[in-house]
């Protein structure tokens, strides 16, 4: 019972950071009306926002699909 509940908030947290990332992600990108400001300091020329966005992206799927095994 508590593994579920860890995996439900675990989803959850992922969640919040997979729209906080995407976020500062668009913003980076010019979406907004900006441009991209610090996209040749990442690594590999992006901005580590990106990465974030992928890290998140990944514990979200993975949360998820151990809920629904």
């Amino acid at each position: 019972m508590k593994d579920k509940m860890a995996l439900k908030y675990i989803t959850y947290l992922s969640a919040f950071g997979v729209l906080f990332s995407g976020y500062l992600s668009a913003k980076e990108f010019g979406l907004f009306g900006g441009t991209c400001t610090s996209c040749t300091s990442g690594i590999l020329g992006l901005p580590a926002c990106i990465y974030g966005l992928v890290m998140y992206l990944a514990i979200f799927y993975l949360s998820f699909a151990a809920q629904k095994k």
